[in-house]
């Protein structure tokens, strides 16, 4: 399997796309705006990545919104608010085979380059 999950407009998965090269080497992409994650694609993403708290962007606008970082959440929740909101999935999600990378992070940005230029 080789799949992105990201946001068309956001600028920092967009320059994680060019500097990957990912869209123009094969890779399923999905564009989480228009094309809604499905609570099967949440949780192979979750069990890949070990916890749906790995998956959830504390970024989100409406992470203050609502106030979350003041209430205590479990791992149901973290499920629930990603399926509800494209925004709190931390982006982006990079499936290749066996491996996955979440996040804009360098240190994940640098893995996944390696990752995707190995073939």
């Amino acid at each position: 399997m080789q799949k992105m999950y990201h946001l068309g407009n956001c600028t920092t998965c967009q320059a994680i796309i060019k500097e990957t090269a990912i869209d123009k080497k094969g890779f399923d992409m999905q564009d989480i705006k228009f094309e809604k994650i499905t609570p099967m694609q949440l949780e192979d993403m979750k069990n890949r990545a070990g916890s749906y708290e790995a998956l959830f962007s504390r970024r989100a606008l409406k992470y203050k919104e609502l106030g979350l970082k003041d209430k205590q959440l479990e791992e149901k929740d973290y499920r629930n608010f990603i399926l509800e909101e494209y925004t709190f999935l931390k982006r982006p999600v990079v499936i290749i085979d066996h491996k996955i990378f979440v996040g804009s992070e360098k240190k994940t940005v640098e893995a996944l380059k390696k990752e995707v230029n190995k073939g």
